[in-house]
């Protein structure tokens, strides 16, 4: 079973081809970040713009580069939802077309789902620069997802037999990244660079409060995104009232990776905090992370620490979006016989959830 999946849910353009839900064939992401960073965050217009342009490349050069043609797949899946509503549109009618025109079976896509799919794949033909797990995860299978959009604990039981434990209030995790990082002056996005300022940090320079909620799997990130906040402002002597743009400018290198530490090692610990609470309720045969935050280091280390049982996790490179996490869950789809989408119907929904 060979699916091309197709994904543009924000700012990437990606296209690959997986073979039976588990090998990677060819994987093509072309992103468009450099031109939102200097706006501290992504623009639409300007993502989907850049999706129309690159689309048919990208998906050419990952049927390309595996070395198959047209005839030889099975089908197409696409990204419908969540995400940013021009963005998916591109993927969505390019999938579409191209699914009347070569005859091919079309899947709709949930992004979050496709994250938890990245797992799935253990051998690569595409590379062999992809650090993979072994073998795929086993149910019952406890997921932490963790992007810039997302924060949730699923509980899936089989595959598309699923349980939400829990999900953010506010923030998502990345999204607190980002805002913390534009606070104490490192550059977007905010994952990365508070990870790389991290390493020279003391990570209990601050004393930051974990959010406590009413329903245990739940996650909250406002109120130690505003905590950090209110120590830089007491850090640099200023009140609650001074300009947050302009606190960046009088902290020293040392003092952000103290910062940037401090928030992180927090911000990990809340979500490993209610991940060992789950694995100790449920007792799941596997655990796996998803999304883009997966690819943090502090949150492996933390997580393999806390975890009784071992965690294997998947290239970063799959972690952030992708083609290959869609087309896995693709492959899944037509292996289990899930319902194919109408090619001359098929809508985005921005707001999908699991």
């Amino acid at each position: 079973m060979r699916i091309l999946g197709i994904e543009t849910s924000c700012d990437e353009t990606a296209a690959a081809i997986v073979e039976d839900g588990q090998r990677l064939l060819s994987s093509v992401v072309a992103s468009s970040m450099d031109l939102h960073v200097k706006y501290g965050g992504i623009v639409p217009e300007v993502a989907a713009r850049a999706q129309i342009e690159a689309i048919i490349p990208v998906i050419d050069q990952a049927i390309s580069r595996s070395k198959l043609d047209w005839p030889s797949l099975d089908g197409i899946a696409v990204t419908y939802g969540a995400g940013l509503g021009g963005s998916l549109l591109v993927g969505v009618l390019a999938a579409r077309t191209l699914a009347i025109v070569k005859n091919k079976a079309l899947y709709a896509v949930n992004h979050v789902e496709g994250h938890v799919y990245a797992n799935f794949i253990t051998e690569s033909a595409a590379s062999k620069s992809y650090n993979l797990p072994a073998k795929q995860p086993r149910f019952l299978m406890l997921a932490l997802i963790v992007s810039g959009g997302h924060t949730q604990l699923v509980l899936f039981k089989n595959h598309f037999k699923y349980e939400l434990l829990g999900q953010t209030h506010d923030d998502a995790i990345g999204e607190a990244f980002d805002k913390v990082a534009k606070v104490i002056g490192l550059p977007y996005p905010g994952g990365p660079s508070i990870a790389k300022a991290a390493v020279a940090g003391n990570p209990n320079f601050l004393s930051l409060p974990k959010a406590k909620l009413q329903a245990k799997y739940d996650f909250s990130f406002s109120g130690l995104k505003t905590a950090v906040l209110r120590e830089v402002q007491s850090l640099c002597g200023k009140s609650y009232d001074f300009p947050s743009f302009k606190l960046a400018e009088l902290l020293n290198e040392a003092q952000r990776a103290d910062i940037a530490a401090s928030f992180q090692r927090v911000a990990v610990e809340m979500v490993v905090d209610k991940t060992f609470t789950a694995y100790q309720q449920f007792n799941p045969k596997s655990v796996v992370i998803a999304g883009g935050v997966a690819a943090n280091l502090e949150l492996r280390q933390q997580l393999s620490a806390r975890l009784p049982l071992p965690i294997e996790y998947t290239d970063p490179k799959l972690c952030t979006d992708n083609g290959a996490m869609v087309a896995a869950l693709g492959c899944f789809k037509a292996m289990q016989k899930q319902s194919v989408a109408n090619s001359y119907s098929l809508d985005i929904a921005p707001n999908l959830s699991m």
